[in-house]
């Protein structure tokens, strides 16, 4: 007799694509990201899942396949990952990562250079080397700041990782969706 398994694993590429990346399940993706979006970022409405494959701008150079990639009503994109095995360098995959939405709002001839917002996600199931010692931070929201003022200097590239291993509230002590502070 087969068992099927009841329960579809969120961690594996093929568990987390079809639990946030299908069209049947997209409100719980924008549920998630509303709840993960900074307040300044607005609602998302409403997502339409975009190719999951980026190429260089010539056949030599690196491609890119996210794991999610979506676009809001606003034009906004979202690239969300899940990396379960640790990586050394996903800091530096997310910014690689973050550069195709960028470049791809290039327009040719005469242009303002006014860009939509690119929101990468990383979730985690690893915690990055630095940040070891700190148990308490699992949500980090990274801009691009002024280091002399602390003020946000760009605001259009966020970078948002969840290192899960540090998450250990109970169901019932957690107030919302996602509270994970």
């Amino acid at each position: 007799m087969l068992i099927k398994d009841r329960y579809i694993n969120p961690f594996t590429d093929f568990g987390f694509k079809k639990i946030f990346g299908s069209e049947v399940n997209k409100d719980l993706l924008i549920a998630f990201l509303n709840t993960l979006l900074p307040a300044e970022a607005g609602t998302v409405a409403d997502l339409s899942f975009l190719p999951n494959e980026r190429v260089g701008r010539s056949e030599y150079d690196r491609r890119a396949i996210f794991d999610l990639y979506c676009e809001n009503e606003k034009g906004e994109k979202f690239i969300v990952e899940m990396q379960r095995a640790k990586q050394n360098y996903f800091k530096d995959r997310s910014i690689f990562y973050a550069t195709f939405p960028i470049q791809q709002q290039a327009q040719s001839g005469s242009w303002n250079f006014c860009l939509k917002a690119v929101y990468m996600v990383g979730i985690l199931d690893f915690v990055f080397d630095e940040d070891t010692a700190d148990n308490d931070v699992v949500h980090h929201e990274v801009k691009l700041v002024d280091r002399t003022t602390g003020a946000v200097f760009y605001d259009k590239r966020t970078f948002i990782y969840l290192e899960l291993p540090k998450f250990t509230k109970t169901r019932l002590k957690m107030l919302t969706f996602i509270d994970i502070e």
